[in-house]
């Protein structure tokens, strides 16, 4: 039998919460990205579950602390992937559970604003700018359409 690196590492999953930052701009939605600290890659907001806090409202806090967005996040998660988060000495799987959240608000001032930079962009731009492929596959799934479509959300609704 045959076994993969991933296969043989004694990495369990570790578990990860993440905002998805929605708007509509002239009748399209775009979604709000960040660079990661260490290999500026782009990404949404994530972080470390909270204690005593619901995931849903932990994905909001980091957005808050990440990109500087205030708004309302969905209780219910749009799906999950699956990444390798980048430490000193070892890499680490992590599942992210990915939490749509409306955007109602853009602090002057937050706490990793000078750590991170933060650019809103067109779905179809998104899905092409991530560097991790589940994500990518999130956000085409919220498209409801194929990759090169024009960046309409399909079914999804921005309005509660």
């Amino acid at each position: 039998m045959q076994h993969t690196v991933i296969d043989i590492l004694p990495n369990p999953t570790r578990r990860q919460v993440a905002a998805l930052p929605l708007r509509e701009r002239d009748g399209r939605v775009e979604v709000c990205l960040v660079t990661t600290r260490t290999s500026h890659r782009w990404t949404v907001p994530k972080g470390w579950p909270i204690k005593g806090c619901k995931d849903h409202v932990a994905a909001r806090i980091e957005a808050e602390q990440e990109a500087g967005l205030t708004g309302r996040p969905h209780k219910k998660a749009l799906g999950s992937f699956l990444y390798w988060k980048r430490w000193a000495d070892r890499f680490e799987r992590v599942e992210v559970s990915l939490y749509p959240l409306r955007v109602t608000g853009a602090l002057r001032a937050w706490k990793e604003q000078a750590e991170r930079r933060v650019q809103w962009m067109r779905l179809t731009d998104a899905v092409i700018i991530v560097d991790d492929p589940g994500l990518a596959s999130l956000l085409r799934r919220l498209m409801g359409r194929a990759p090169g479509d024009e960046g309409s959300a399909g079914s999804y609704q921005l309005r509660s």
